[in-house]
């Protein structure tokens, strides 16, 4: 059943093209696409060409696959395997390009975070954001580098940020139609001492209500104002994309477009993201559980018992391993390659829990949706909660199907 999502009074703040960089190229040219062949030589054989492409037998069109590298030599990198999705059908030309813009974002952040430390951009800015956290110096930077990119990349319509007060309307000049959530820095606290970090986003597919006409009166501006934010809140079920950018000893770029889970890592000697894990599935169940147990007292007794179970030895004779990064982003991509379990739950000082539901909650339970896992808040799926707020906030329990569902049995 629809639920009616209250008046909102907020006022839309819209970009001004003064201020927007030219961080990626408005204008970018289809590539042919190369037939690849494979050359063979040895005493037995003499050379040939075997064209993959070739369809003797008839003239059907044979759908771009993505394909594994056949040696080391090989790679195959964001821009080519975005060009191979589009072939498949799986996404569109401009969403090729909101995809491409937000992993130039990602590159910028990472080399600022490599190096802040030497430019001066660990500590407080000063400012407290719209949750009423103070704000690291790379928390506004990264956030500006995120909108630049997403506009300069005329390719989207309403950018929200978990660092902005209301969405931000693209000009219609610069406008396209995709509306994007984002968490520009996960775990901003982790800065200062070095450890890990991220970004989160997330896609809704076009809404033509959100493109902004300046000639109109400024009760139409209005309305659309209003028409563009509601747009924001849709449920995590409408995502057409989702991903994470990892900043650790690598840094890795992870995305799904509603066919599997793929993982880029950045090579620093070509400046790329490469691809370097291929359908990632998570696995059903893990040893390993993610909670923050200086809440434990904070917790309810079901819960409580819950991690108590996990203390207690296995049939192995070990207990699960307790692990906590204080990161979404590296709790998540640790758990899509080894399996367990994340929480963050609610307890008697946050009611809702901590983290926030359009910009890191939906995104990520998309993520491990498309991994094979499940997400919930202790009741519902994540990507069926309804928002009712751009800043709402939810309980979130995440990780392996067999985890999850050992969880749900507490918890009932």
């Amino acid at each position: 059943m629809a639920e009616a999502i209250p008046r909102i009074t907020w006022n839309t703040k819209f970009s001004s093209s003064s201020s927007i960089s030219r961080l990626f190229p408005t204008n970018i040219k289809r590539s042919q696409h190369l037939i690849n062949s494979s050359f063979s030589s040895n005493s037995s054989s003499s050379s040939r060409i075997c064209c993959e492409a070739a369809n003797l037998e008839g003239a059907k069109t044979v759908p771009a696959q993505i394909r594994k590298p056949k040696n080391r030599y090989e790679m195959v990198n964001l821009t080519t395997w975005l060009l191979q999705q589009e072939q498949a059908g799986n996404i569109d030309a401009e969403l090729a390009i909101v995809l491409s813009s937000i992993s130039l974002a990602c590159k910028q952040i990472a080399s600022l975070l490599q190096r802040s430390s030497i430019v001066n951009l660990t500590g407080a800015q000063g400012t407290v954001n719209i949750q009423g956290e103070d704000q690291k110096k790379l928390d506004v930077i990264s956030n500006e580098l995120f909108c630049n990119c997403l506009r300069s990349s005329g390719r989207t319509g309403i950018i929200a940020s978990e660092e902005e007060d209301v969405p931000v309307a693209v000009e219609e000049t610069y406008s396209g139609n995709y509306i994007v959530v984002f968490d520009p820095i996960d775990g901003s606290a982790n800065i200062d001492i070095a450890l890990t970090t991220g970004s989160i986003f997330g896609i809704y597919g076009p809404d033509q209500q959100c493109l902004v006409d300046y000639d109109d009166d400024d009760s139409t501006i209005d309305q659309t104002r209003e028409k563009c934010i509601v747009s924001v809140c849709q449920p995590g079920s409408n995502l057409v994309a989702a991903g994470y950018c990892l900043y650790s000893s690598s840094v890795v770029y992870t995305i799904s477009v509603g066919d599997g889970v793929y993982a880029f890592t950045l090579d620093p000697a070509y400046g790329e993201f490469v691809l370097t894990h291929e359908d990632v599935k998570i696995p059903k169940t893990g040893r390993i559980y993610s909670f923050n147990e200086g809440n434990y007292d904070l917790w309810d007794q079901k819960l409580q018992n819950y991690i108590d179970h996990l203390r207690q030895p296995g049939p192995n004779g070990k207990p699960y391993s307790g692990r906590y990064i204080g990161c979404f982003v590296g709790e998540i991509h640790r758990m899509l390659l080894y399996g367990g379990i994340y929480g963050n739950p609610k307890n008697k000082n946050s009611k809702n829990g901590n983290l926030r539901l359009l910009y890191e909650c939906a995104p990520m339970s998309y993520i491990v949706e498309q991994a094979g896992g499940k997400a919930t808040d202790g009741t519902q799926r994540i990507l069926e909660i309804m928002p009712e707020q751009i800043h709402q906030r939810t309980p979130i329990f995440i990780g392996s199907p067999e985890e999850i569902e050992k969880l749900e049995k507490y918890l009932a």
